[in-house]
């Protein structure tokens, strides 16, 4: 397996100031063309610090990366760094920096044409690396059989220069990694009933939590992935996400649309987060017919049909009250199923017998209705969170046990 090492120059990264993207996003990139990443690292501007770390790699991996330090400001020392590496002196690409000159409009060349001697410069022996995004050169050179690339840390830049000069490297390999991603189930209770298939000692298995799901990600041969992946759904029966679906939203939809149904949502703690989910999904107004926010009681009861005696009798945080939401909604909307939910988010408003973190939901479809309770725990924004991912998964499972009919 080819091997990459990515490297992340800045003060800011390492302050938090701001957040290193570019390396992680191209170690995806990377690890779904079968390369492996052997290391990501964050180290401060200035000079030494790169020198040391590419001794440290060059050699060995087949190829590094860094990202950043290429700017024309004091603390951009990357071009300076590789120099010194090298053993080489600076020299300007006149040729390679006129093409970058040239796409810009005649009141921004002269600024530019001031970073000539930095932005333009590379290390005597290199090779300069057009810019498609910005005005700062990258560098290539190989040392050592390891190839060496240097881009600026603008994200944009990055992206477009690493999918530029790494097109080949990142060509999808689609059989060297797959992802089963799991609803409903917590990573504690996950992880032991799939202790065999991560005890594989051919199989490199990655175990990623989010709130809803847990992804399991596997990487090695092709024929032990596959059955791995037969394996975990197998023991997840009805829990696993279709292939090439990535959110429980996602899944809903497409199961939703096999099946030919249609789906509404009555919100109230969440506020329209379910609604927004579905609607984040390209295609998803074939399925999702619309969700009714409604937070005060007087709108639960002109919009969705509540009764006030419900919400007198047991509250608006209560399974009745849900039940009547999801009612509604189904009919406000004319759809196959519906889901409703309504809750305590916080940080006011619990009782001795509805804390906050306490969540009603209801599913009411053609042929069955039901509700039930859940107990977060958190915020209210963490609240409001898992309120919709299992609200979201609730739905999806709705929708997997309805036919036509309802």
């Amino acid at each position: 397996m080819k091997q990459a090492i990515l490297i992340a120059l800045g003060d800011e990264l390492l302050s938090g100031a701001r957040r290193e993207g570019n390396c992680g996003w191209l170690a995806n990139r990377l690890a779904l063309a079968g390369w492996r990443v052997l290391r990501m690292e964050i180290i401060p501007d200035g000079l030494g610090v790169l020198e040391e770390t590419l001794s440290l790699h060059v050699g060995k991996a087949d190829l590094v990366v860094v990202s950043g330090g290429l700017g024309p400001t004091h603390d951009d020392c990357t071009r300076t760094a590789l120099a010194r590496f090298l053993g080489v002196p600076l020299q300007i690409d006149h040729a390679a920096y006129d093409t970058i000159l040239s796409r810009y409009p005649a009141e921004l060349k002269t600024t530019l044409e001031m970073c000539r001697s930095s932005q333009g410069a590379i290390p005597e022996g290199t090779f300069s690396i057009h810019n498609p995004r910005g005005s700062a050169l990258g560098i290539y050179f190989i040392k050592d059989t390891t190839r060496i690339f240097a881009f600026p840390g603008v994200p944009e830049e990055f992206k477009a220069m690493a999918e530029q000069e790494l097109a080949a490297d990142l060509l999808l390999n689609d059989r060297c990694m797959l992802s089963v991603i799991v609803v409903g189930w917590p990573e504690v209770l996950l992880k032991d009933r799939i202790g065999h298939i991560t005890a594989n000692p051919s199989l490199n298995i990655s175990i990623l939590p989010s709130p809803g799901t847990v992804e399991i990600i596997l990487r090695g041969a092709p024929a032990a992935i596959d059955e791995a992946a037969h394996n975990l759904r197998a023991l997840f029966p009805g829990d696993c996400l279709s292939e090439g679906c990535f959110s429980t939203a996602q899944d809903l939809l497409l199961t939703a649309r096999r099946k030919g149904l249609t789906v509404a949502c009555a919100e109230s703690c969440t506020g329209g987060l379910v609604g927004a989910a579905l609607t984040d999904i390209p295609g998803s107004s074939d399925v999702f017919l619309g969700s009714a926010v409604c937070y005060s009681n007087a709108a639960k009861q002109s919009v969705l049909s509540v009764s006030e005696n419900t919400i007198k009798e047991y509250g608006a945080v209560s399974g009745e009250c849900a039940l009547e939401m999801a009612r509604g909604a189904k009919n406000q909307f004319g759809s196959d199923v519906a889901l409703a939910v309504t809750g305590v988010a916080g940080p006011a408003g619990g009782t001795d017998s509805k804390p906050v973190g306490t969540v009603w939901f209801a599913l009411a479809g053609a042929r069955a209705e039901r509700a039930f309770v859940y107990n977060f725990s958190g915020d209210r924004n963490q609240i409001r969170i898992r309120a919709t991912h299992t609200a979201l998964a609730a739905l999806r499972k709705a929708i997997l046990e309805m036919n036509e009919n309802g």
